[in-house]
C-alpha cells in the first residue's frame, strides 16, 4: 500500500507523455475536419514519415562530431517539420482537393489509398524492418526509493515530449486566436461559402491547415522515436487510429478537445496496462470512448452541429 501513490504518479506521468503525442496528432485530424468536414486517414502515416525524416537527419549529422545534443534534436525537429509539411501539402493536393465536392465516401477511400501508398513508399525506401534510434537523452530523474520503496523514474525524453507539446499547443492557440491566417481558419470553419464571398482564399487556408497538422504530427513522430528507440513504416497506422479516437473523444472539430482527448486516452491506456494487463489497454481505451459518446455524442468539448436553413 505504501508504494501505491508512487506507482500511480509514475503511471500518470507515463500516460501524460503518451497523451501529449496523441494530442499532437489529433490536432491535425480535428483541424482538417473542422474546416472541410473530412477525416484525413493518411495523417498517421505523416507522423510516421516525420519520425523517419528525423532519423535520417540524425544519421546525416551524426552524434560524434561535437554538435551539442540540443542542437541535434532541434535540427531533427525542424527538418522533419519542413519535409512533412511538404508531404501534408501534397496529400491535400492529390488526395483531397480533386474530391472536395464529391461525396465524403470518395474522400475517405482516397485518404485510405494515400495511407497505403505512404506506408509502402517508406517500406520500399527504408525497409519494412524495425530501425533503431540512438538514445540522445539517456538518463532520468529519480525520486523516492528509500527503504526499498518504489522509485519514480522520469526519463528525460519523456520530459522533452511534454515540454515541447505544451509549448506547441500554446503557440497554436495564440496563432488561432490572433494571427490573420488563424482568423481566416476560424471563418472557414464556421461557414466556408461565406468566407469565400468575403474574399478569404479558402484554398490557401485548407492547404495551410494540412501543412500545420503535418508539422505537429512530425514533431510527435520525432519525439516518440527518441523516447521508444525504434520505428518501422507501420507505426503510423495504430497511432493514427488512437489519435483519431482522441479527437472524437474530446470532440471532433475542437482543438482544446483534441488536446484533452489525447491526454485522457494516454492516461487511460497507461493505467490499464499497469493495473489490468497490457493486453487489455486498447480495449479499455476504446471502451472509454464508447461510454463517453453514449453520454455525450459530440465528445467532451464538441458542440452539436446546427443545421443551417
Amino acid at each position: 500500500m505504501d508504494d501505491f501513490l508512487p506507482q500511480l504518479l509514475q503511471q500518470l506521468f507515463n500516460g501524460l507523455s503518451l497523451g501529449a503525442i496523441y494530442a499532437l496528432i489529433a490536432i491535425g485530424y480535428t483541424m482538417v475536419y473542422g474546416i472541410i468536414g473530412m477525416i484525413n486517414f493518411a495523417h498517421g502515416d505523416i507522423y510516421m514519415i516525420g519520425a523517419y525524416v528525423g532519423l535520417v537527419t540524425l544519421s546525416a549529422i551524426g552524434t560524434q562530431g561535437g554538435v551539442p545534443i540540443w542542437l541535434v534534436i532541434g535540427l531533427m525537429l525542424v527538418v522533419a517539420a519542413v519535409i512533412t509539411g511538404v508531404y501534408g501539402f501534397v496529400v491535400e493536393q492529390v488526395a483531397y482537393k480533386p474530391v472536395r465536392s464529391s461525396p465524403r465516401l470518395v474522400a475517405l477511400i482516397s485518404a485510405i489509398g494515400m495511407s497505403i501508398f505512404l506506408q509502402n513508399w517508406v517500406a520500399l525506401g527504408q525497409g519494412a524492418r524495425d530501425m533503431a534510434v540512438p538514445q540522445l537523452l539517456p538518463g532520468a530523474l529519480q525520486f523516492g526509493g528509500g527503504n526499498g520503496g518504489f522509485e519514480i523514474f522520469i526519463p528525460y525524453t519523456r520530459i522533452l515530449i511534454i515540454v515541447v507539446a505544451v509549448v506547441l499547443m500554446v503557440l497554436l492557440t495564440l496563432y488561432i486566436r490572433h494571427s490573420r491566417m488563424g482568423r481566416a481558419s476560424r471563418a472557414c470553419a464556421q461557414d466556408m461559402h461565406m468566407a469565400n464571398l468575403l474574399g478569404i482564399n479558402t484554398h490557401r487556408v485548407i492547404s495551410f491547415t494540412f501543412i500545420l497538422g503535418a508539422v505537429l504530427a512530425a514533431v510527435g513522430g520525432v519525439l516518440i522515436a527518441l523516447a521508444v528507440g525504434k520505428l518501422n513504416p507501420f507505426i503510423g497506422f495504430l497511432a493514427g487510429i488512437k489519435a483519431f479516437t482522441a479527437a472524437v473523444l474530446g470532440g471532433i472539430g475542437s482543438i482544446p478537445g483534441a488536446m484533452l482527448g489525447g491526454v485522457l486516452l494516454g492516461v487511460a491506456e497507461t493505467l490499464a496496462a499497469a493495473y489490468i494487463s497490457s493486453e487489455y489497454k486498447d480495449i479499455v481505451a476504446f471502451t472509454l470512448l464508447v461510454l463517453i459518446l453514449l453520454v455525450r455524442p459530440t465528445g467532451l468539448l464538441g458542440k452539436p452541429e446546427v443545421e443551417k436553413v
